[in-house]
């Protein structure tokens, strides 16, 4: 999509964003191979479709399907990794509950600023696990370059190994810029949030059960919509997909995907 590449269309990203005219051209319709394949098939011949986000709405599939993919990238690089991150959630809240405990996570993990509350610590690492299992392609191998630094660190310290993950992920540097709000998106991250506000509501969250590492956190319709609103001015449309594209029922030839979350 042009908005992603450095062919922004209108100048410039901070421009087009500043508005409604030429943000309202960042839509799916115009570019999605597999559903343009779908709407069009007069014109299209075929689609080739990588990653394509086509089921990931209005309970088409579960909402924790994505994290518990991410979990099982882990599990199978390496099963104590995958134990050492899942008791670290319960060990971070311990020690936050402790005096000075903020202060000590701050230091513990090196953080730019003192850690305000733990969300921040934690979404900090959510965000790591999951890019290192989206683009865990060779090269490098992400997960493993992760999983190697926590197994290789001392045992008898969960989040001295989950530190180690952080380094080995981020590379070795003076402090590590931990809080959410603390520097402004990339362009394509912007570009990405609009989206989700404005039409591909993806319900993405997971309830902490057996099959993933990540401590409990469901999809929030109400608190989703307060961003959007705050940041963009918009509501979101949770049943826009699939009412214009449909959802399972959606069938055409022709289209190739990879890729596809199928849980």
């Amino acid at each position: 999509h042009r908005y992603y590449g450095e062919s922004v269309p209108f100048g410039s990203w901070e421009k087009a964003s500043r508005n409604a005219a030429s943000l309202g051209y960042l839509t799916s319709a115009q570019v999605l191979a597999s559903w343009f394949r779908l709407k069009y098939p007069h014109i299209a011949l075929g689609a080739l479709a990588s990653s394509a986000p086509i089921l990931y709405f209005d309970g088409v599939k579960p909402g924790g399907g994505y994290y518990s993919i991410v979990s099982k990238d882990f599990k199978e690089a390496s099963e104590s990794c995958y134990k050492t991150i899942r008791k670290s959630w319960v060990e971070i809240e311990r020690v936050a509950s402790k005096r000075n405990g903020l202060s000590i996570l701050s230091k513990k993990f090196k953080t730019c600023s003192r850690l305000r509350r733990t969300f921040d610590l934690k979404d900090y690492l959510d965000s790591l696990y999951s890019e290192a299992a989206q683009y865990d392609e060779p090269p490098d191998y992400p997960v493993g370059i992760v999983c190697s630094a926590i197994d290789g660190a001392p045992n008898d310290d969960v989040l001295g190994q989950i530190f180690a993950g952080v380094v080995a992920y981020m590379g070795d540097s003076s402090c590590y810029d931990v809080a959410s709000d603390s520097a402004p998106p990339a362009p394509s991250a912007s570009a990405w949030s609009w989206q989700m506000c404005s039409e591909l509501v993806f319900p993405i969250g997971h309830d902490g059960g057996d099959d993933t590492m990540f401590p409990p956190a469901p999809f929030d319709l109400k608190s989703f919509t307060k961003i959007c609103r705050s940041r963009f001015g918009i509501v979101p449309q949770p049943h826009w997909v699939t009412t214009f594209y449909g959802g399972h029922v959606c069938k055409s030839i022709n289209i190739y995907t990879s890729n596809i979350i199928t849980q």
